[in-house]
This record gives structure tokens, C-alpha cells and sequence, in this order.
């Protein structure tokens, strides 16, 4: 699989709650990675854990995730 270019789809509090939302990607088949999962654990309420997929999985996870824009 090759990657176009990645976008955030959500920013979350915790790394917790970014990994259900991953999880409910992952079960629709769609790849999501998470960025500053550690920097979160590290400064909760500073660093906001960003849930990242490809470009062209953006609408479809903002779909599954619930996500208006």
C-alpha cells in the first residue's frame, strides 16, 4: 500500500481515547497511526494526541468516527 499523504482526522485529549478511535478505523479496514502518543502521556492537557490516515481515507473515517465538519 502507498501512502499519498497523511491528514489528521481528530486530536484527542488522551492517547487512550486516540486508540479506540484507531481501533474503530482498523475494523473498516482503514490504516490510522497516531502522532505525540507519548508526548501526551508525558504533558496531559498540553500536547493533544493527532489521529493521522491516508489522504484518501479522510471522509470515510470522519464518517466512522462521527466527525462533522
Amino acid at each position: 500500500m502507498q501512502v499519498d499523504e497523511l491528514v489528521v482526522v481528530a486530536e484527542y485529549n488522551t492517547a487512550v481515547e486516540a486508540e479506540m478511535a484507531k481501533s474503530i478505523l482498523a475494523c473498516a479496514g482503514i490504516v490510522a497511526q497516531i502522532e505525540n502518543e507519548y508526548m501526551t502521556t508525558l504533558y496531559p492537557g498540553v500536547v493533544r494526541a493527532r489521529l493521522v490516515v491516508d489522504a484518501g481515507d479522510f471522509r470515510q473515517a470522519r464518517t466512522l468516527l462521527r466527525i462533522r465538519e
